[in-house]
């Protein structure tokens, strides 16, 4: 694997989103679909992120085009979906 730093560092911000998120919704009884959503997919935008960057060179990592972060933000369905 390549870029551990920042592979570390979108997870621990998928972390603290979910962290963030379960103490939103224990303090508040209307917490909403919306809301949860957004917190979702935020904590899934850098989990998918952080596995794949896992192969990429470093320096392309550190420039990410807008191309290259709309697709490593995607979730990796073709590599997840084998371990169902």
């Amino acid at each position: 694997m390549k870029n551990i730093d920042l592979i570390v560092s979108n997870i621990e911000e998928a972390k603290e989103e979910l962290e963030g998120l379960l103490k939103e919704i224990a303090a508040d009884p209307e917490y909403d679909e919306v809301e949860l959503r957004i917190g979702l997919e935020h904590a899934y935008h850098h989990l998918n992120f952080a596995w794949n960057i896992r192969n990429v060179e470093e320096n392309r990592a550190g420039e990410c085009s807008q191309e290259d972060y709309v697709k490593w933000s995607k979730y990796p369905a073709g590599e997840i979906n084998e371990y169902e």
